[in-house]
């Protein structure tokens, strides 16, 4: 069982270190047709509710007036509207989340090698991706976007 997490760019260019047998498990907050194409499957309840997605556009959107480039505005977004803490309570409160993450957990502990994928590599900004592999693999708490950013290792 591994469990791996790529951006779309990396799929396109032939760079993500995701081996064939991996299935490509789509799972982000807007599904572009482009992504659809290209994965195995797409997982909508993995996405953040709309309402953290919101509030971290308005929060991006201010500290890009504030002067902040575009990875940087993101990044410090996702600290003011608490990201990955609201993402966590919306996988542990939503049923279909739920549902999702277990047949996901279940898949892994089969052996089945699995990788998360959306449009945004972590290299650069934080993703919710990051916190739903903590949540797959039962890290102790899950990472924060500060940590494990690698878009592409195994766990």
């Amino acid at each position: 069982m591994a469990l791996y997490d790529t951006a779309l760019g990396a799929l396109d260019r032939d760079s993500a270190d995701v081996p064939s047998r991996a299935r490509l498990i789509g799972v982000p907050a807007e599904s572009p047709r482009r992504l659809r194409a290209v994965v195995d499957e797409v997982r909508p309840a993995l996405a953040p509710p709309p309402a953290l997605l919101d509030d971290h556009a308005d929060a991006a959107a201010a500290f890009r007036i504030d002067g902040l480039c575009e990875s940087g505005a993101h990044n410090a977004a996702w600290d003011r509207v608490d990201f990955a803490e609201r993402y966590r309570d919306h996988l542990a409160t939503d049923p279909d989340a739920q549902t999702t993450v277990d047949a996901l957990r279940a898949d892994l502990a089969a052996g089945d090698d699995l990788a998360l994928v959306g449009p945004e590599s972590t290299d650069e900004l934080r993703s919710h991706r990051t916190v739903l592999r903590a949540v797959l693999t039962d890290e102790e708490g899950g990472p924060d976007a500060d940590t494990d950013r690698s878009g592409g290792t195994a766990d």
